[in-house]
C-alpha cells in the first residue's frame, strides 16, 4: 500500500503575485488614512470624531498588515 502524493496549491503569500497586491494594500492604508480623514471632513462634511475615528483604524490596520509581512518575511 503506497500513498498518494496530493498537489497542495501554494499558500497566498508563496505568491508573488499576492505578496504585492497585500503590500500595496498596507501602504494604501498606512499611508492614506491621513488623506480619507481630510476627505472625510473637508469634502464630505462629515463629522471630526467619526473621520478622525476612521482614519485612526485604517491606520491601526495597515500597520497591523504590515507588521504581519514583516512577521511572515515578505517584508525585510
Amino acid at each position: 500500500m503506497t500513498e498518494e502524493k496530493r498537489q497542495t496549491k501554494p499558500g497566498m503569500l508563496e505568491s508573488r503575485y499576492w505578496k504585492v497586491v497585500f503590500i500595496i494594500i498596507a501602504a494604501v492604508l498606512t499611508f492614506g488614512s491621513p488623506y480619507l480623514v481630510y476627505v472625510m471632513t473637508s469634502a464630505l462634511d462629515v463629522g471630526w470624531f467619526i473621520s478622525i475615528g476612521s482614519g485612526g483604524v485604517l491606520f491601526t490596520v495597515g500597520l497591523v498588515l504590515i507588521w504581519y509581512l514583516i512577521k511572515k518575511k515578505v517584508i525585510s
